[in-house]
């Protein structure tokens, strides 16, 4: 298995236009919020949503990154989004078209980029962005 640097690092690549890095430090935010929030919407159990299950299997995938401050601050925003989705109505509906924007915003930023986004050649660039994003405000998370 690669490194989470080794990830990062490629992801950055794709992402050196100071326009697209703006868009997706709020864009991969806001899909990551609806793809859970849309999830919540699903319960599998008196006390579980589909949420829980994705956010849940997305921890497991970061700790073979054997880095417990990832694990923890992706754990951390994962709760915090789910104590926003009480509070959305309709959040089926707003998940939806959140996602949509988002994504209309990051392959605008991809345009502007000049290049493809780097979960074309790998699906696992999509759970490598948000711990991209999170490390330009908490550059100490993966040192």
């Amino acid at each position: 298995m690669r490194t989470l640097n080794s990830y990062l690092a490629e992801y950055a690549l794709s992402h050196q236009n100071p326009v697209n890095v703006k868009i997706h430090n709020v864009c991969v935010p806001a899909i990551m919020w609806s793809l859970l929030a849309f999830a919540w919407t699903y319960p599998v159990g008196s006390n579980l949503t589909a949420a829980h299950l994705i956010a849940f299997t997305a921890l497991i995938y970061y700790a073979f990154f054997e880095n417990v401050k990832v694990v923890a601050a992706m754990a951390f925003v994962s709760v915090i989004m789910f104590l926003t989705f009480p509070w959305i109505p309709h959040l089926r509906w707003v998940s939806i078209a959140v996602f949509i924007i988002a994504w209309i915003g990051q392959f605008y930023g991809h345009k502007i980029e000049g290049r493809k986004p780097s979960f074309f050649q790998d699906l696992l660039f999509l759970l490598i962005g948000p711990v991209w994003v999170l490390s330009k405000f908490f550059p100490q998370l993966v040192k």
